[in-house]
């Protein structure tokens, strides 16, 4: 099993919301099709065919446990969860 099949099943087993890396997380959402644009602090991710964009900012190396949720609930809409 590969370190982003992990990533995934940890964001969307719901188990460890606080203990996901930024950078993991955002490699997540990059080869599930997302676009990155950043302007700052804020990691805004966008992909055609989904309305909401997801917007990440560190918290030391981690992300936020709120916006691993808001990742979670958005690749389970769109059913992006599927194999790495």
């Amino acid at each position: 099993m590969g370190k982003d099949e992990k990533v995934l099943q940890q964001v969307l087993s719901g188990r460890g919301d606080a203990n996901i890396r930024f950078d993991d997380l955002c490699n997540l959402l990059r080869r599930r099709g997302f676009d990155v644009r950043t302007g700052g602090s804020h990691h805004v991710f966008r992909r055609a065919g989904v309305e909401e964009r997801i917007n990440l900012q560190r918290d030391g190396n981690k992300a936020k446990p709120y916006q691993v949720r808001q990742v979670r609930l958005l690749l389970l809409k769109y059913k992006l969860g599927g194999a790495v």
